[in-house]
């Protein structure tokens, strides 16, 4: 029994995410971002997340050979900031809303978390590689997260109601 990438897709679009916009800045100081919902803690000892990027993407080369990285966990009022990091060709820096942060990594002040990484290894994962941080400081802010589910940004409160079948909003 095979599974169609289409069924595939349509299951773990139920699968509710975290929102995030990674970022970082390559030897010749040019800033770098996208937006991911592939992100997870890995282990605790040492420090690791993962996140993983298309390897068809723009940032992948920036990302693969970066020293360090951050991972910008966004808040709820964020879809903007998310949406802006997800298209490709367009100055994802232009709002001005990304500024220097832990390790002067440009990142963003009223996100939930950020998460400062050194790059530990880059995993193959198909057509995306796996990009594990070992994690070098953290920022937690006050905010509710923004979270992605059934191909929509949602409040985590909306997202049960969403699972079981009734969108909220």
């Amino acid at each position: 029994m095979t599974i169609t990438s289409e069924e595939f897709t349509r299951a773990m679009a139920r699968v509710p995410a975290p929102v995030t916009v990674a970022t970082t800045v390559d030897a010749s100081g040019r800033r770098w971002g996208f937006t991911g919902s592939s992100f997870s803690s890995l282990s605790l000892t040492p420090p690791l997340v993962l996140i993983c990027l298309g390897k068809t993407a723009s940032t992948h080369e920036a990302f693969t050979t970066a020293e360090s990285f951050m991972i910008n966990i966004l808040a709820e009022g964020q879809a903007d900031i998310a949406r802006r990091f997800a298209v490709s060709g367009a100055d994802r820096f232009a709002a001005g809303d990304t500024l220097p942060m832990e390790l002067g990594l440009p990142g963003i002040p009223e996100a939930v978390a950020r998460v400062t990484c050194s790059l530990h290894r880059v995993v193959d994962g198909g057509d995306h590689s796996v990009l594990i941080g070992r994690v070098v400081a953290a920022h937690v802010g006050e905010d509710d997260p923004l979270v992605y589910c059934d191909r929509s940004f949602q409040r985590p409160a909306a997202v049960a109601e969403t699972v079981r079948g009734a969108a909220v909003w």
